[in-house]
């Protein structure tokens, strides 16, 4: 949890720190944001083949060397003085972070019984999600009272603390006699319709979350102080929704990802439609925010439950599936935005989020769906 916590903190705080960085590294805000596209499209790049090149071996010694990497490309971002070997330091710690998706899923599940191993799943995603809600703002806060290279030095610290522990106390097995090595009920059709739905639902979401900021104050009439206590809204509702989740995961497995996509898109749709009255625009993300964090653990959690091969493989798969929708649902909301504005954002986006929902539903009324055969 501590290293899920640190990796995630470490993709998303350049995202407070973009005017500090910008000054002293006499670069643009624009290529400060781009540590963090490049972050995203690195881990969804990479994900698969580092997963198929480290198959065979055991998770522990992977484990160490993912937070080892972690530790040591957080120290060399913090010495960094200048952009390109910031932008290095952090695209390693992308590659490491690429592979810790894939395998610490299986790792920590495996040393619990499968009926609790949704909780486990949702464990690890609100540690995730605390980045957001704590990490980040933390982090901003202690850039804006020292200096940007402060914040930067943490996670090397964090990350130590995650490798003495792995090290010390994981046992080392060989990757394929762990005990959530294989899915309890391989389903290669119900495998792809996950991946495509995470995916959508994550290019759906990021077209309208990249301009969250814009929408609250140009279409909402928030002040700049209202805006910045609205994130802090929408993070506390993704982790009340990952908790949540996490907590009913393993009584409802197969109606938990229609649900939160279901309600992503709700939310988006419903900021496009009302999001000029304040009221109903806090309501409406609140929506939008308790449903973009459960995505992405519902799909990892079905991973372990229907992956048609290796489950590390799998949960490589989604995780670079996902990641490739943020930097799609990005793209998309800069196309978007000249023609129709920052409201046609989230009308874009919820509009992906509805094609999510309708890849699931073909998938429960298709010859052979097991809904069809109960």
């Amino acid at each position: 949890m501590v290293a899920a916590f640190t990796f995630n903190t470490v993709e998303n705080l350049p995202v407070g720190l973009l005017e500090l960085v910008s000054g002293s590294l006499r670069v643009s805000v624009s290529a400060v944001g781009l540590l963090v596209t490049g972050y995203a499209v690195t881990v969804a790049a990479a994900s698969v083949p580092l997963a198929h090149a480290t198959r065979s071996v055991p998770r522990r010694h992977v484990l160490t060397g993912l937070l080892t990497a972690l530790v040591l490309s957080s120290a060399v971002a913090a010495l960094a003085t200048s952009y390109w070997l910031l932008l290095v330091a952090r695209l390693l710690t992308a590659l490491a972070q690429a592979l810790y998706w894939a395998v610490t899923g299986p790792v920590a599940v495996g040393l619990f019984a499968p009926e609790v191993r949704g909780r486990v799943v949702g464990a690890l995603s609100v540690a995730g999600s605390l980045a957001i809600v704590i990490g980040v703002p933390a982090g901003t806060w202690l850039g804006r009272q020292t200096d940007w290279q402060v914040p930067i030095a943490v996670p090397a610290a964090l990350g130590l603390v995650s490798l003495v522990t792995i090290a010390a106390l994981l046992p080392t097995s060989r990757p394929e006699e762990e005990p959530a090595a294989y899915a309890t009920g391989p389903d290669a059709r119900r495998f792809l319709t996950v991946l495509g739905a995470g995916a959508l639902s994550a290019t759906g979401a990021f077209a309208g979350y990249t301009y969250i900021v814009k929408f609250l104050g140009d279409v909402s009439g928030f002040s700049p102080g209202a805006v910045s206590a609205l994130l802090v809204v929408f993070g506390a509702a993704c982790l009340v929704g990952v908790s949540v989740t996490g907590a009913l995961l393993d009584r409802f497995p197969r109606s938990a990802l229609p649900a939160a996509v279901a309600t992503q898109a709700v939310g988006m749709l419903g900021l496009y439609a009302v999001g000029t009255h304040p009221v109903a625009a806090v309501m409406f993300l609140v929506l939008m925010g308790g449903a973009l964090g459960p995505v992405f653990m519902v799909t990892q959690n079905e991973m372990l439950h229907c992956a048609p091969g290796r489950t590390d493989i799998a949960l490589a798969s989604n995780s670079g599936a996902y990641n490739a929708g943020i930097a799609a649902g990005a793209a998309l909301g800069a196309l978007v935005l000249p023609l129709a504005g920052v409201r046609g954002t989230f009308l874009a986006g919820g509009l992906v989020t509805v094609g999510a929902c309708a890849v699931q539903l073909g998938d429960r009324l298709l010859p052979g769906s097991p809904l069809r055969r109960s």
